[in-house]
C-alpha cells in the first residue's frame, strides 16, 4: 500500500502549550484509522494540520501535498465532517446540493440524490426544519457523493441517538469505503467504531502512545481473568493494566506470550476502550 499521509516531527504550540510534540506517523491508502485521545490530547490539532487549517513545525505530506502551501489542491481530494459542521439554517436542501455541485469538481449529484432518497429529507426543506440526525444524513449524502481519496471525520455522530449513529457508520462502510479510499476518524464513542477500524492510533499530551494495525493489536495485547491463586504470579509478568471484575482480577498484558498467560486464567481480547485506559495510565506514569 502507498502512504497517503506522512508526518515527521510534526509539532504545534499554542503559547506555552505543546499541542503536538514531534509526532511521527504514516497512514496508508485504503485504511480506516481511529485517532483516539482524551480532550486536549492533540487530536483536533493533528486533523487541522492535515487539512491545512493551521500552521505547524516539522514535515507533513498529505496526498503528495504540503497542507501549508497547497491547500486548494489538497481539498479537491479530501472531505471533512466535524462535530460543529453546521449548514445555514435558511439553506434549502436542493440549494445545498447545487452549491456543492458548483464548487467541487468531484461531486456527483445523482449519487447524493440516491442516498437522500433513502431518507425522509425533502429537497424543498430548509436545514432549520431538519432534526440533528437528518442534518447529519444530509452532510453524509454530500460527502459520499464526492469522489475523495481521504475522508476526515471529527466526532461525526456527536449528539445523535444510537439509531442514527449505527446508520451513519453502516452507510459509511457499505456505501463509501471501497478499500481504496482512506478514512481518518476521531470519536469518544470508541466501542461503536472498533469493529470498523483497520488501524488504531492513541494520542495523549501531543504524543502518539500507540500506532498499530488492529491485527497487530489483537496479537500484542491480551486480557486475562486471573484465578485468585495466580494473582501475584500475574503481577510478576508486569501487566499494563489491572482492575477487578466479578470478584476476580482482570489483567492486561502487552507482548507476553499467550502460552504463559493461559496458565493464569481465562484469556480475552481487550476492547479498544480498555486498552486506551491502560495505555494512557502507563503514559502518565
Amino acid at each position: 500500500m502507498s502512504v497517503l499521509i506522512k508526518a515527521r516531527g510534526l509539532s504545534k504550540r499554542y503559547g506555552s502549550l505543546r499541542a503536538l510534540d514531534k509526532v511521527d506517523f504514516d497512514i496508508e491508502e485504503g485504511c480506516i484509522v481511529g485517532l483516539i485521545g482524551p480532550n486536549g490530547a492533540g487530536k483536533t490539532t493533528a486533523l487541522k494540520a492535515i487539512l491545512g487549517l493551521t500552521g505547524f513545525d516539522g514535515e507533513l505530506d498529505v496526498l503528495g501535498h504540503d497542507p501549508r502551501k497547497a491547500r486548494e489542491q489538497l481539498m479537491q481530494e479530501v472531505c471533512f465532517i466535524a462535530d460543529v459542521a453546521v449548514l445555514p439554517r435558511w439553506l434549502k436542501v436542493g440549494n445545498a446540493l447545487s452549491f456543492v455541485e458548483a464548487v467541487h469538481p468531484r461531486f456527483n449529484r445523482e449519487r447524493a440524490m440516491h442516498f437522500l432518497e433513502r431518507t425522509r429529507i425533502s429537497q424543498k426543506s430548509r436545514v432549520g426544519q431538519l432534526s440533528k440526525g437528518m442534518v447529519t444524513q444530509l452532510h453524509l449524502a454530500l460527502i459520499m457523493a464526492i469522489d475523495a481519496k481521504l475522508l476526515v471525520l471529527d466526532e461525526p455522530t456527536i449528539g445523535l441517538d444510537i439509531l442514527y449513529r449505527k446508520e451513519f457508520y453502516s452507510n459509511l462502510l457499505n456505501d463509501y469505503f471501497d478499500g481504496k479510499r482512506t478514512i481518518l476518524v476521531t470519536t469518544h464513542q470508541v466501542e461503536e467504531i472498533e469493529k470498523l477500524l483497520t488501524h488504531l492510533m492513541f494520542i495523549d499530551n501531543g504524543r502518539i502512545v500507540l500506532n498499530d494495525s488492529m491485527e497487530a493489536v489483537g496479537e500484542k495485547y491480551t486480557e486475562v481473568l486471573v484465578n485468585p491463586d495466580q494473582t501475584e504470579r500475574a503481577r510478576g509478568l508486569n501487566p499494563i493494566g489491572e482492575r477487578e471484575i466479578f470478584g476476580k482480577k482482570l489483567f492486561l498484558f502487552e507482548g507476553v506470550e499467550r502460552g504463559k498467560l493461559r496458565q493464569l486464567g481465562e484469556l480475552h481480547t481487550p476492547s479498544v476502550a480498555d486498552l486506551f485506559v491502560a495505555k494512557l495510565k502507563g503514559a502518565v506514569q
